[in-house]
């Protein structure tokens, strides 16, 4: 079956510029998207998390389980699995739900890292004021 191929002189000029602008344009909003920091709520702890077998983890040295909607975000934020994060110890903030179970995950980065201070419990981010702009805690 005969096909039909349109040489390139048949794209209009004006499509093809179009197009090559919408590409770079794409290109260079990448880059500008992966380095903008992460906004934490002011519900996230601080804590060292070691996945065992998934849901089962070791949240600061203690039992824990990630709730069945729990969603791990890496480095470059994107979604991870957690069975591919057994018996690693990662320094994390994370959220707990009423219940108990760990909510949300975020695998810190060298500069999230590097904030401080960052309460590790409940009653420390009680007592200590959270800036949302900033992304900054501030003790008494």
């Amino acid at each position: 079956m005969p096909r039909c191929v349109l040489p390139a002189s048949f794209i209009p000029r004006r499509t093809a510029a179009a197009l090559l602008l919408a590409a770079a344009a794409g290109l260079t909003a990448l880059p500008a998207a992966a380095q903008q920091p992460r906004n934490f709520p002011a519900t996230a702890l601080r804590g060292e998390i070691v996945v065992q077998q998934p849901p089962e983890v070791l949240l600061n040295g203690r039992p824990a389980r990630l709730a069945p909607g729990a969603r791990i975000r890496g480095e470059n934020n994107l979604m991870l699995v957690s069975g591919a994060l057994t018996n690693q110890r990662l320094l994390v903030h994370y959220t707990v739900d009423l219940s108990g179970l760990v909510g949300e995950v975020w695998v810190l980065t060298a500069a999230e890292r590097a904030r401080q201070p960052w309460p590790a419990t409940r009653e420390q981010a009680a007592a200590w004021r959270f800036d949302p702009v900033a992304q900054t805690w501030t003790r008494p």
